[in-house]
């Protein structure tokens, strides 16, 4: 496993950094579970860069977060609430033309 860089991690989509930090984790565990149950490991130092990098994604995630670039909410939650207001900015558009014409 090569370790991702800080710069090529940036450049992921927020869903795609949750799904990172998802089957890091699970990779974490199954190496862990691995040296537990007694059998030794192919690459010593492999849970620290795992651990590393899982902290790494989720500190870029976090910026992201504090810039607001990443939503909390799905793509499909986000597309959907920009529509609705794209939405009602026209409405409230509407109205006031309909105003200044009286």
């Amino acid at each position: 496993m090569a370790a991702i860089k800080a710069k090529e991690i940036r450049g992921l989509h927020a869903e795609e950094l949750e799904e990172k930090v998802v089957s890091l984790k699970n990779e974490l565990s199954k190496e862990k579970a691995q040296i537990s149950s007694g059998t030794k490991a192919e690459n010593p130092g492999k849970i620290k860069k795992i651990r590393r990098e899982i902290a790494r994604t989720l500190t870029i995630i976090n910026e992201k977060k504090l810039l607001g670039k990443v939503s909390t909410k799905s793509k499909k939650e986000d597309t959907k609430e920009k529509q609705d207001s794209k939405k009602s900015l026209a409405k409230i558009k509407e109205k006031n033309k309909k105003g200044v014409k009286k």
